[in-house]
């Protein structure tokens, strides 16, 4: 089977490289791999990084590179979508690492029948260090990052409702068309809902697994979470089936923080704050102590992790609270433009498709 392996980048020079070397490495036959990379709009060494990926010769069906003078990822995710010719279309994020066996262990389970597959995504840290290491501390814990079963590797096959470097029958994006470029960090959550709803199952394969690099700041752990929080809330106004309540716990936090301190103020009754408190210092204790007993050396930075996970947690509340008061605005100004395009993707698809004999190895 032809696989158009896909990535997206925007300033990425750092992570890029590394990636594609991944991608060199891969064990699948080179010959039925189209690599396909988008340039949204870099500043930085991220294009000329593709076009010497693209000059050399490692033996790849093709190599591609594109353009995306979109807004977000949706956009350039909808033009590595429009030109893949693959039978597989494979995502990566640049800011990951894959082993050498993850196409080909892609390709075997949609072999086996899935029509839609992947791994977990646990995180890495680039550049390992007592501070980097106690960031990826609080990204890889339950409480400080993410309930998403896609983030652990699975023990055993197993359907998710949604899926991180998935690789996708070229059927699924002919039927239910592109991402929506309305949307910033929820259009993954988006185009998994209206893939399920068309009857697809998203197979989670306990022998693939794929990696991305935790935030290397602090502060842009923290922007990320809040602009996390922020798409929650406004896509609550468009596709409120492809969120969980888990996705809300944040701002239900804050919302009980503000309302708790409130009583307290004007009603003299500390007792709703302390609850909550309390509660909640168990859950940071508890996850402090679950750090220190998962890594296998001691980090004594791993004790400020309690004054790490509430401003996480607060900075994605906040987030949800701003994008649910921006939401109606925002929502009234949609113009129908996001909808026509995730259309257009289904015929460009459609129109893309090849078949190809695997055995001659040429274009019939």
């Amino acid at each position: 089977m032809r696989v158009s392996l896909c990535t997206i980048a925007h300033n990425e020079e750092h992570a890029l490289k590394g990636l594609l070397r991944d991608f060199r490495d891969q064990n699948y036959p080179h010959s039925k791999i189209e690599v396909i990379m988008i340039d949204s709009n870099s500043t930085d060494n991220t294009h000329s990084i593709m076009e010497e990926f693209q000059n050399t010769d490692n033996g790849f069906y093709d190599v591609k590179i594109y353009n995306s003078k979109g807004k977000n990822q949706a956009c350039a995710w909808n033009v590595a979508i429009e030109h893949a010719t693959g039978d597989i279309i494979i995502r990566v994020d640049a800011h990951s690492k894959i082993p050498r066996q993850f196409v080909s262990r892609n390709v075997f389970n949609i072999q086996e029948g899935e029509d839609i597959v992947g791994g977990g995504r646990p995180n890495i840290c680039a550049n390992p260090n007592s501070w980097t290491k106690t960031l990826l501390a609080a990204e890889e814990s339950l409480f400080g990052s993410s309930v998403a079963d896609y983030r652990r590797p699975a023990a055993q096959k197993e359907y998710h409702d949604s899926l991180f470097h998935a690789a996708y029958k070229r059927e699924v994006f002919a039927k239910v068309g592109g991402f929506n470029e309305d949307l910033g960090r929820t259009e993954d959550n988006e185009l998994h809902y209206r893939i399920r709803q068309a009857g697809y199952k998203m197979c989670c394969c306990p022998e693939i697994i794929s990696f991305q690099h935790t935030r290397s700041t602090f502060k842009r752990m923290v922007g990320q979470k809040y602009g996390n929080g922020y798409w929650i809330g406004l896509t609550l106004g468009v596709c409120p089936g492809c969120l969980s309540y888990f996705h809300f716990i944040p701002f239900v936090f804050l919302m009980a923080l503000v309302a708790s301190s409130l009583i307290w103020i004007f009603a003299g009754q500390p007792v709703y704050f302390a609850v909550i408190m309390a509660m909640y210092t168990m859950f940071n204790f508890v996850n402090t102590v679950g750090a220190f007993v998962l890594n296998k050396s001691i980090n004594p930075l791993f004790l400020i992790l309690p004054l790490l996970f509430p401003v996480l947690h607060i900075s994605y509340g906040i987030g949800t609270l701003v994008g649910l008061i921006k939401m109606p605005f925002w929502k009234h100004s949609l113009d129908g433009s996001a909808q026509r395009r995730i259309e257009s993707i289904k015929e460009s698809v459609k129109k893309n498709t090849v078949v190809y004999d695997d055995e001659q190895e040429e274009v019939l």
